[in-house]
C-alpha cells in the first residue's frame, strides 16, 4: 500500500488558501522528509486544521470608540 503525503500545496488546496497563507503558518511536524521537501499525512492536517483558533482570534487593532 503507498501512503499518500501532503506537500505544501496539497495542504492549501485541502485548506482552500493561498500556498502563501500556509507557509505563512506554524505547521505541525512533518510525517516525512525528502531532502528539503516536508509531507503530511492528511489525518495530521485535519487534525491541526481542526485545533487552530477561529477566524479574528488574536487582537488585532484596538478599536477607536469601544463599542458600549
Amino acid at each position: 500500500m503507498t501512503i499518500k503525503y501532503l506537500s505544501v500545496t496539497d495542504v492549501s488546496k485541502r485548506l482552500g488558501i493561498s500556498t502563501a497563507a500556509v507557509s505563512a503558518y506554524k505547521l505541525p511536524q512533518p510525517d516525512a522528509t525528502i531532502g528539503r521537501t516536508r509531507g503530511w499525512l492528511p489525518d495530521t492536517i485535519d487534525q491541526w486544521n481542526a485545533q487552530r483558533p477561529g477566524r479574528g482570534v488574536g487582537g488585532g487593532r484596538p478599536r477607536k470608540h469601544p463599542a458600549e
